[in-house]
């Protein structure tokens, strides 16, 4: 009886001294990078009331009691860029973190040309032409070392009702053993800032899951604040406690086992059977990653965000992207609190058949516009893709330029290198004179050309035609309209049919395949449309 008392409040102690252990959030672990110069918060849980010290080998020290729910949380003042700093939590129990490198994070967000990861862009191309940026890409993934850029990958979860606070996932370097699962945008973009600052630690913060709309990544916060956005959130959280209501995992499993023999009896014939999905997993459900992603993330130090996005939005809600997508850029920096971070965004590339009839309504394009008009947004810049699509392929393989691009407008807003350029011409004003309208552009580098891109190349000056502008009267005939350079930021667009132009659109189709506009530093203009 003694032994099994003592046994008893063995196990007591045991179980009560694992409640009362000190932790850390996932993002606080060996091999991290912290944001340089500024105030980082430190968090993580313990015991409630327990108080916490936080330490650092740089100096800056911290004090905290947990809360109520365990959580606790110290903001650290961080040095310079540099390696090999620690940071040790103490209080019923300690623990360092090791390896600490003190630089810039960037988070990594968006759907699946964020989410896509080396070792799938480096799978064969679907087209020839495209093979040599997969061989690239491989070749990259299997040599590049960096110990100065790493990358962590919060899990992709969905909580449709409530947010999580941690994740599972462990920091780790550009080595040959880690790349293949490192974010494959996020990588190009992270190498062309280590080359032009080679002094400073990048961290990749990727929290990307392919396949997702817009609206997912919103918190509920955010919508509730906003009557109209709020009446969409409530209508879809009544229609998601239905489906669950009626939802039976024991169903749905017997349903698709009786579907699969009668594919098999019938010679398995046609698509293959699919078991119904539990709808809380619905990973389209307004706020659903949000509560389940970002919230683990939130309020870690950042320098920025790039985001690669849009694609599931050309068939949902399409005309409602740059409210959507501008609520999330301004409510992202309202939960952070660090004022107007940086938001570097893709625009779509180029996808499926060209067109060879001038288009009017098009979704892809207009959400290729939308992201244009987001720029309106402060301290925002846009990676134009357009020449780097594939027909066959939503993913295309050249994710080098991506990167890239993202990176110019980094490089020269936040770390003030002078490019020659870091974007291709944007849509700035116009005006009709006759038959002709006249369009202006901004972030023209040293002047307006006509380009010609394949692969990795860098793009080269062709004497050739303007292609892929489109012309109209009021009459909504659109004709393909003959233009040239007239200055060194600005065009003329006209067509011999149309007297009275009343507007003109640029590369407005899903593949406009053969759009040739670029400044002299090689960078594409943005498709637009003057309406």
């Amino acid at each position: 009886m003694k032994k099994a008392t003592f046994l008893v409040f063995t196990l007591l102690l045991v179980a009560g001294s694992v409640v009362a252990d000190v932790r850390m959030g996932t993002l606080f672990s060996d091999g991290m990078v912290i944001q340089r110069d500024t105030l980082a918060p430190v968090w993580g849980w313990a015991e409630p009331g327990e108080k916490i010290e936080v330490s650092t080998s740089w100096g800056a020290k911290s004090a905290a009691k947990a809360g109520a729910d365990g959580a606790w949380q110290v903001l650290l003042k961080t040095p310079a860029a540099g390696l090999g700093h620690t940071i040790t939590v103490a209080g019923a129990n300690s623990i360092t973190v090791e390896d600490v490198a003190s630089g810039d994070v960037w988070l990594c967000g968006g759907q699946s040309n964020m989410d896509f990861n080396m070792q799938g862009i480096s799978r064969n191309a679907r087209e020839p032409e495209y093979q040599p940026v997969a061989d690239y890409v491989r070749t990259e993934m299997q040599s590049a070392r960096d110990p100065m850029l790493r990358h962590i990958e919060v899990k992709q979860t969905t909580s449709p009702f409530e947010k999580k606070y941690d994740f599972t996932g462990q920091w780790v370097s550009v080595s040959p053993e880690t790349n293949p699962n490192i974010t494959c945008t996020g990588y190009f973009f992270g190498r062309e800032l280590r080359k032009n600052l080679p002094d400073v630690p990048i961290g990749l913060l990727e929290c990307a899951w392919g396949g997702t709309r817009v609206q997912p990544w919103i918190s509920k916060a955010t919508y509730l604040a906003d009557p109209e956005k709020a009446a969409y959130f409530k209508g879809e959280q009544e229609a998601l406690k239905m489906r669950l209501e009626a939802w039976s995992a024991e169903e749905a499993k017997d349903q698709y086992e009786a579907a699969l023999a009668k594919w098999t009896a019938a010679g398995k014939k046609g698509s293959k059977p699919r078991m119904k999905a539990d709808p809380s997993n619905d990973k389209q459900h307004p706020a659903t990653l949000h509560n389940g992603m970002v919230s683990a993330v939130v309020p870690f130090a950042m320098k920025g965000v790039i985001w690669y996005q849009g694609e599931s939005n050309a068939g949902y809600m399409r005309a409602e992207y740059q409210d959507y997508f501008s609520t999330l850029i301004r409510s992202w920096r309202t939960e952070w609190n660090r004022g107007d971070f940086p938001f570097y965004y893709v625009q779509l590339a180029a996808y499926k058949a060209p067109n060879d009839e001038p288009l009017d309504d098009n979704g892809w394009a207009e959400i290729c516009d939308q992201q244009r008009r987001c720029l309106k947004q402060p301290n925002t810049g846009m990676a134009v893709t357009t020449d780097i699509g594939e027909a066959k392929d939503i993913h295309p393989r050249n994710k080098v330029d991506v990167g890239r691009r993202l990176a110019f407008w980094a490089l020269e807003k936040d770390y003030n290198i002078d490019l020659p350029a870091h974007s291709g011409p944007l849509y700035q004003s116009h005006s009709v004179e006759g038959n002709k309208f006249l369009i202006t552009f901004s972030e023209t580098g040293s002047g307006l050309m006509v380009g010609d891109k394949h692969g990795l190349d860098a793009t080269v000056a062709v004497d050739e035609p303007l292609a892929r502008f489109q012309i109209t009267g009021s009459d909504r005939n659109w004709k393909w309209a003959d233009v040239k350079i007239v200055s060194e930021n600005s065009i003329e667009v006209s067509h011999p049919d149309i007297s009275s132009p009343i507007a003109v659109r640029y590369a407005w189709s899903e593949n406009p395949a053969g759009a040739n506009l670029y400044n002299k530093e090689g960078l594409p203009a943005s498709m637009f449309t003057t309406e």
